[in-house]
């Protein structure tokens, strides 16, 4: 039988709207919830000014939640479970997001993804990265996961949609394990672990180029559907996306998760793709290495070299390029001029040989471990020796904290140590968009945003919300 992926139109956040057309989707593809449920939205940052078209909307929530609790029996719980992205507490995102109004309305739970124990699950997939990956306790134990991403174009692999939102299943000690050159296996093997009973993708207002910072587009449509492979391909030809070029989505239908061809495919609904095409003729995607990237008005300027997995030797379309673009439109959505404002900055990444040629006021941040250069600046004689491992070199059960705060400190302290260079060697795999934001603020004289007030006393706030919240689970065994 074909997988059935149902397009509807919807032009604005109404609610009571939403709720009838999930309900009628649900209906329709025979999905019915029960048992332990979950709603997984895609809350990877969100607020209303600075970031409002980065995550699942709280209307798409709300109409879900009215929609599944109509349909739903033998209920032992509903809950909205996420873990938001660059290591920001997700009761912020969720603030922000205008979640717990919803929560509170329809007398659901909530699971901070961030906050509960971590479980290692075993995968058995022949051409998996690991053996097993480390979920939160709530996912695993869920009998009816719903899937609620966000419709948006991204940097790194082309479309972010079903299967990608499951990276917000993992806490920040592992999920950037293998967010490198790996991601788009990662995201394959992060299928090994739950499937979906129903997706519904908020594509009201979709969002182009950009994860964190997209550029709108009224998109005005709800995708449905009980595969993610089948909803994918579909949600890629929407926007004249091939999904063969969508890595993650290739490697997960060669693993017999779905469809990638749309001839496989019923797609129904009263939205038909002629129409969705036409209207999505300018839709724009980021796909641009950074050395191509950050042209003559700016002051950050990108050597790219060449990188360790055979793979994909030319680019790291996963790890430290992208989380640089990221973190400058950050910084754009707060300051517009920082591309003037900011000393002048050189990012290397990769093996890179030969001369730098860099302007005498222009510092230089080596990024991640897969960099090296040998060279001199300044008359010194300066060796940057990759520290690179692959993935099986990597041990899941031990990895290293990445909480924002001691983030934060750990990398404005090796900038203050460094102050008097013209260098700065940032290490990880990847380097997170947070360290990002902090490096560049410190070495190209930026404000930075974790010190906004915009944004700063509601992070604060949350971050130790957030921090004794999961301290009082440990003591449960929660």
């Amino acid at each position: 039988m074909k997988q059935k992926v149902i397009i509807r139109k919807c032009a604005d956040y109404d609610s009571d709207k939403i709720a009838g057309i999930v309900r009628e989707g649900m209906e329709e593809l025979g999905a019915k919830p029960e048992g332990k449920i979950l709603l997984k939205p895609n809350t990877v940052i969100a607020h209303p000014e600075l970031f409002p078209h980065a995550f699942t909307r709280k209307e798409f929530l709300d109409g879900v939640i009215a929609a599944t609790k109509s349909l739903a029996v033998n209920v032992n719980e509903i809950a909205v479970g996420e873990r938001c992205g660059i290591v920001i507490p997700t009761r912020f995102s969720f603030k922000n997001a205008g979640y717990p109004d919803i929560i509170k309305k329809h007398g659901v739970k909530t699971h901070y993804f961030d906050e509960v124990r971590q479980v290692p699950v075993e995968i058995k997939g022949q051409e998996n990265l690991r053996r097993q990956l480390f979920i939160p306790k709530p996912v695993v134990d869920s009998d009816f996961l719903i899937n609620l991403p966000k419709f948006k174009a991204h940097p790194w692999s082309r479309m972010t949609l079903s299967l990608k939102n499951f990276i917000g299943i993992q806490d920040d000690r592992h999920r950037l394990v293998d967010h490198n050159q790996f991601l788009e296996h990662k995201i394959a093997d992060l299928q090994e672990v739950v499937q979906p009973k129903f997706i519904a993708i908020d594509g009201i207002i979709a969002g182009q180029k950009m994860m964190l910072t997209p550029t709108p587009f009224p998109l005005g449509a709800i995708v449905m559907g009980i595969n993610s492979c089948a909803v994918d391909t579909v949600g890629c030809h929407m926007v004249h996306a091939d999904p063969k070029e969508v890595i993650h989505l290739r490697i997960a239908s060669e693993r017999g998760f779905g469809p990638i061809d749309i001839t496989e495919i019923d797609i129904l609904g009263d939205f038909p793709m002629e129409e969705v095409q036409e209207h999505t003729k300018g839709f724009a995607f980021c796909m641009e290495k950074i050395d191509d990237y950050f042209g003559d008005d700016s002051n950050l300027s990108c050597t790219v070299g060449t990188f360790p997995e055979e793979h994909s030797r030319d680019y790291c379309w996963g790890g430290c390029p992208g989380a640089l673009q990221e973190s400058m439109h950050i910084f754009r959505g707060l300051y517009p001029d920082v591309d003037k404002e900011m000393k002048k900055i050189r990012y290397v990444v990769g093996n890179v040989k030969g001369p730098l040629n860099l302007a005498d006021d222009e510092k230089v941040i080596f990024a991640g471990n897969c960099t090296r250069w040998k060279g001199e600046i300044d008359g010194e004689k300066v060796s940057i020796e990759g520290q690179y491992k692959s993935p099986h070199e990597v041990d899941e059960t031990k990895t290293k904290s990445n909480d924002m705060l001691l983030k934060t400190i750990t990398t404005l302290f090796q900038a203050y140590k460094n102050k008097g260079s013209r260098y700065l060697h940032a290490k990880g795999c990847t380097l997170s968009v947070a360290e990002h934001v902090n490096y560049l603020s410190a070495l190209a004289g930026i404000k930075n945003p974790h010190f906004d007030p915009r944004l700063s006393l509601g992070l604060t706030f949350s971050y130790w919300q957030m921090r004794f919240k999961r301290f009082f689970n440990r003591l449960l065994g929660a």
